[in-house]
């Protein structure tokens, strides 16, 4: 197990200097013990207090990265075995496969759709981020792979041909493509192909039992980016493995299972529905890299949005600044609503404003990215505040009126709104976004 946080202090400089961004050296260290971030981070520590600290600094799973530029991906890296003892750091990459046996069609569809598909959900864009090409040995592999780096995206080259497989991954280098896959027939060739190229290595078993001493010989070989994938049979055991592997690398930190994992859910079925459930399965527990065999909107949009909540720190939620909001075109003659700064909220009471067709004034409160009801329980979300906010915003210089919209779940502050802000006709608006539309309909300044 790793050294605890007064242990790894010793072994600093304890010099607080500040250069790692944090005020003292223990305090790096409480960091750094909790795994939140790098030795690299203190550019003063010893070689030698390096070496003793390697095993402590470094998480359980190792981190993997692929792509370039705005397409480059981190997978693995994870510390914990649910998302509410800390967080999630690396959000499972979603990718599309691209084989020699599909039409022609098929191949062009899925590489405009990996480039095309892409939500805007608070504020963030999801989309998915890798190709996986599949040489079949029909001789267009070098083809596909072309087109599949046109895309831009993280690459996974599948080819049993190690010739093929060093040409493509010459081509795609600067991308770091990921090279598919090590198995007990062609473990020597595929370790020092990696190794050669530097590049990370998938491995690939019927079990975990049978991945193990692959991993354990690669490694001795000197290829530690490796990413693991168990095939099995069903759904269900293909679950335990994965629950079991990160188990065993966060409870037991068993080294040969400390890597991330990636998972083929179009291998146990034809049928685009249950691959986009049993995806929704690998992305909870716990796949670090999904290959769908082809990309729906309507399937692949929830697991993005999944992926998305999984992967949200839920000790810090999604928060808009505090600030006015201008939704539409105000003048001085429009409505004036407020409410709090969960990126959530915010981003749907803003988008049913638009669809009223009223250009309004939006005062967005700090509630420390807590929703209306959850705020005002906190006394985050009251009437001393948001008259604060009113003032603060000077909101009252760009329109004519005094008449401030609030939320109907909180109906209970409104004579305390009113006796902060003299001036003002509070007005209390709907509880439900959904009917801020008909609301506005009827505003009149």
């Amino acid at each position: 197990m790793g050294l605890n946080a007064l242990e790894i202090y010793k072994l600093l400089p304890k010099t607080n200097c500040k250069d790692c961004g944090f005020p003292t050296c223990l305090a790096f260290a409480m960091q750094l013990a909790m795994g939140k971030v790098e030795l690299s981070k203190c550019p003063h520590v010893s070689e030698e207090a390096k070496q003793k600290l390697a095993a402590s600094s470094a998480p359980p799973i190792k981190t993997i990265v692929m792509g370039k530029d705005e397409n480059k991906i981190t997978l693995g890296g994870e510390t914990v075995l649910f998302r509410h003892e800390k967080t999630f750091y690396n959000p499972t990459a979603i990718g599309v496969l691209v084989s020699e046996d599909m039409d022609s069609t098929k191949i062009e569809e899925n590489l405009k759709k990996i480039k095309e598909l892409k939500y805007e959900r608070v504020g963030e864009i999801l989309k998915p981020e890798v190709v996986a090409v599949e040489d079949k040995g029909k001789g267009k592999f070098l083809e596909l792979v072309k087109k599949a780096y046109e895309t831009g995206k993280a690459l996974v080259l599948m080819s049993e041909n190690i010739e093929n497989l060093k040409k493509s991954a010459e081509l795609t280098k600067d991308t770091r493509p990921l090279l598919y896959a090590a198995t007990e027939g062609n473990l020597e060739d595929m370790g020092k192909l990696a190794k050669e190229l530097g590049l990370p290595l998938a491995v690939k078993a019927e079990s975990i039992e049978k991945l193990i001493p692959l991993v354990e010989k690669l490694t001795s070989m000197g290829v530690n980016d490796l990413v693991l994938e168990v095939e099995e049979k069903s759904i269900k055991e293909i679950f335990s493995s994965l629950v079991s592997i990160r188990r065993a690398a966060i409870l037991k930190r068993y080294q040969a299972l400390g890597y991330p994992v990636m998972v083929f859910p179009g291998k146990l079925t034809t049928d685009p529905l249950k691959e986009a459930l049993y995806a929704s399965i690998m992305i909870a527990k716990y796949g670090s890299m999904v290959i769908l065999s082809q990309l729906n909107g309507e399937t692949l949009f929830p697991l993005l949005v999944e992926r998305f909540n999984i992967f949200t720190d839920p000790q810090r939620p999604l928060a808009t600044p505090e600030g006015i909001y201008e939704v539409g075109k105000p003048n001085e003659e429009s409505p004036v609503l407020v409410t709090v700064n969960f990126s959530l909220t915010y981003f749907i009471v803003s988008g049913e404003i638009e669809n009223s067709r009223v250009p309004a004034w939006l005062l967005v409160q700090d509630s420390e990215g807590l929703s209306v009801l959850t705020a005002w329980a906190a006394d985050k979300f009251n009437a001393e505040t948001i008259a604060e906010l009113v003032k603060k915003t000077k909101i009252e210089e760009r329109i004519k009126h005094r008449k401030l919209i609030i939320p109907g779940y909180v109906a209970s502050i409104v004579g305390e709104l009113e006796e902060e802000l003299p001036d003002w006709e509070i007005i209390l608006g709907p509880r439900e976004a959904t009917h801020i539309p008909s609301f506005l309909k009827l505003w009149k300044p």
